[in-house]
């Protein structure tokens, strides 16, 4: 749920545990396409870590029954190291975010989801004051809705990370969290599973913040978001995001058209202005919905997608902290209502192809036999290596780049 700049708020989902990647350009799993989980190695310092953290453990109130059953069968894990050492630092355009964020699979699933869970998500925004769609969509982006919940066992995920020693003091506080959650009968140790990084459930809580959000909405005493029934998982997102400040009634924002010489200057989130400032200064919502008052940000320049971010959008922030995930959520949930895809034109990426140009790349290599995965648009893993295939296969340079030659190449 939250990324490391926003390190110990809430869960780690989308940008740690990988949920957003499920775009099929980008080679990513799609619904139900998850690895096994690791399986614990041998590793004498790792078994007396351990057993040094049964003191510290002890004087934090979790008894030895408890330590006992949460490390029966766990151990350490070095996929979970290496992956912690080598997260990849990029960033994603808002195009690429959004093809996946919003692609047309998510949003057939999400608007699925949200017709035979009606009832339920309509009891829960009642209880909490979150509307439906926008638990939806937390439920969407953080684990394709349930079906990509993880599968590592978190107390030897979260012992591994502490004991690595990176970011020894925040995992180590995670760890003991996630056994006070198995002392308190929540969850059995061998049902706690998660990602890599501890993140838990439907919406990806980090154990610190189920401990202090989570909810029991079926009434049997257990907070049980790990269950294949959604509705604990989803009372807690809502709870969590009602805490945070959400405003019933206010939309996350809306895209918005500006007008020809638009002052860049007034561009950036801190910017705010009332709703008639910004009609007054010719901005107008790109779909007609009513104007709101708030900052306006265009992450891909002037000429590209705007948006009109109010102060529901900082509250999305507070789940993960990175203005793509936030617009991604907020786009999404319009899209599970019923809303219409982004309007605005985000031009040719930096080699000159418009995405419309990437997704005919993607289908003229699937039917020359180099699998992309799909045709969203998105240059991803599973892309670059059948750019790579088609190119070994023609005697050229292996470069598993998308570019105007290519797809001339491809016509061919």
């Amino acid at each position: 749920m939250i990324t490391r700049r926003t390190l110990g708020l809430t869960a780690l989902g989308a940008l740690l545990s990988g949920c957003i990647g499920g775009g099929s350009g980008g080679g990513a799993r799609g619904a139900g396409g998850e690895a096994a989980p690791p399986r614990p190695v041998p590793n004498p310092a790792f078994d007396a870590w351990v057993a040094a953290y049964r003191d510290r453990a002890a004087g934090r109130g979790i008894s030895r029954s408890t330590m006992d059953a949460a490390f029966r069968g766990a151990g350490f894990l070095p996929q979970v190291v290496e992956k912690d050492r080598n997260q990849t630092e990029f960033k994603r355009t808002l195009e690429d975010y959004l093809s996946i964020a919003a692609s047309d699979e998510r949003v057939a699933m999400g608007r699925q989801k949200f017709a035979s869970l009606g009832g339920l998500l309509a009891q829960i925004e009642a209880r909490y004051g979150v509307e439906a769609h926008v638990i939806a969509a937390f439920w969407g982006m953080e684990s394709y809705f349930g079906t990509r919940r993880g599968n590592v066992p978190v107390i030897s995920a979260l012992a591994t990370l502490a004991f690595d020693g990176r970011r020894a003091e925040f995992f180590e506080s995670q760890l003991t969290a996630a056994l006070k959650i198995i002392q308190n009968g929540d969850i059995a140790a061998d049902r706690m599973t998660g990602s890599w990084a501890g993140a838990m459930g439907h919406t990806q809580f980090i154990p610190t913040a189920y401990l202090a959000y989570a909810a029991d909405w079926t009434g049997d005493g257990r907070r049980d978001i790990w269950s294949e029934d959604p509705s604990d998982a989803l009372a807690s997102t809502a709870n969590y995001v009602a805490k945070s400040g959400w405003q019933k009634g206010l939309p996350w924002g809306m895209e918005v058209t500006l007008p020809a010489g638009f002052p860049t200057g007034l561009l950036g989130r801190g910017k705010a202005k009332s709703a008639d400032d910004w009609r007054m200064l010719g901005v107008r919502p790109a779909s007609g919905e009513r104007m709101a008052s708030g900052s306006i940000v265009a992450p891909g320049g002037l000429g590209s997608p705007a948006f009109l971010l109010t102060r529901n959008f900082a509250v999305i922030l507070r789940y993960n902290n990175a203005e793509n995930y936030a617009i991604g959520v907020g786009h999404l949930s319009d899209r599970i209502r019923g809303g219409e895809a982004i309007r605005g034109n985000f031009g040719p990426d930096a080699s000159g192809l418009t995405k419309a140009d990437r997704q005919e790349i993607q289908r003229l290599l699937t039917a020359k036999g180099h699998d992309t995965g799909g045709s969203d648009g998105v240059m991803g893993a599973k892309t670059k290596a059948a750019i790579e295939a088609f190119e070994a296969s023609r005697g050229l340079p292996m470069t598993g780049t998308a570019t105007p030659a290519l797809l001339a190449l491809l016509r061919r």
